[in-house]
């Protein structure tokens, strides 16, 4: 498999959505939720020959997805899952989003119940040099991973990897595979448990279930990338998958 990175540079794609697009088979079906300009959904078309839908709140993003030729529409997370009927896709995508939600469990639900899978991307605000910040500083930090300040960020809740790993557990839900990340490259594999990574990632990319849910064609291709990437992967990555 291509190092993950190479299709960065070539086709000019944000690397954690092709980390993402690594955990999808192709032809599947999939919502990516808050697609933006449909960056992800027409990297996963081109890639994968999937059947995509998007769903997106910013008009003026909507139709740039629209002149890519994808299939989007506008529609806030928050109210308007509702339009679509159970297990209407393969996977469910919600990207670097479920912090700037208001209802972030709500939101989890409706995705595993229009899809079989979900697969949530979110910063993590436990990151070490967050931490530090506001023990020195006594303030909410401002960098690349919190681009804003406090009084005016998109963001409502500062949750962490673990609070999410929490959450999972709390719901009843299935992860199926953690991927973790900086922003640098700079988190070796052996970094990948879950309470280092939570003082050491930036980013995690969790692939979700109901619990009990079980597809055999997609645990094969989750855990044959896993090993693919695990073997082939910069330093940027640190994979952790259940053990059954």
């Amino acid at each position: 498999m291509p190092e993950i990175g190479q299709n960065i540079v070539k086709h000019k794609i944000r690397y954690d959505l092709e980390i993402i697009s690594s955990l999808i088979r192709p032809k599947a079906k999939v919502l990516d939720i808050g697609c933006g300009d449909g960056e992800l959904l027409q990297f996963l078309l081109r890639e994968k020959n999937i059947d995509g839908r998007g769903l997106e709140i910013s008009q003026t993003q909507v139709s740039k997805a629209l002149m890519r030729g994808l299939s989007v529409i506008q529609g806030n997370a928050e109210n308007d899952l509702t339009i679509y009927p159970d297990r209407s896709f393969d996977y469910a995508v919600l990207s670097q989003t479920i912090q700037a939600t208001h209802r972030p469990k709500d939101i989890l639900h409706e995705m595993l119940r229009v899809a079989e899978f979900a697969i949530v991307s979110l910063p993590n605000f436990a990151h070490f040099k967050n931490r530090l910040h506001l023990l020195f500083k006594g303030a909410m930090p401002v960098n690349k991973m919190i681009p804003y300040e406090w009084y005016e960020t998109p963001n409502i809740h500062f949750c962490s990897i673990k609070d999410f790993e929490k959450l999972c557990k709390d719901e009843d839900f299935q992860v199926d595979q953690k991927i973790f990340l900086t922003a640098r490259r700079l988190l070796f594999s052996f970094l990948g448990h879950h309470a280092i990574a939570n003082f050491f990632a930036e980013y995690g990319i969790f692939l979700i279930t109901k619990k009990g849910f079980s597809q055999n064609l997609q645990e094969e291709f989750a855990f044959k990338k896993a090993s693919n990437l695990a073997s082939s992967a910069s330093p940027s990555m640190a994979f952790s998958k259940k053990v059954r």
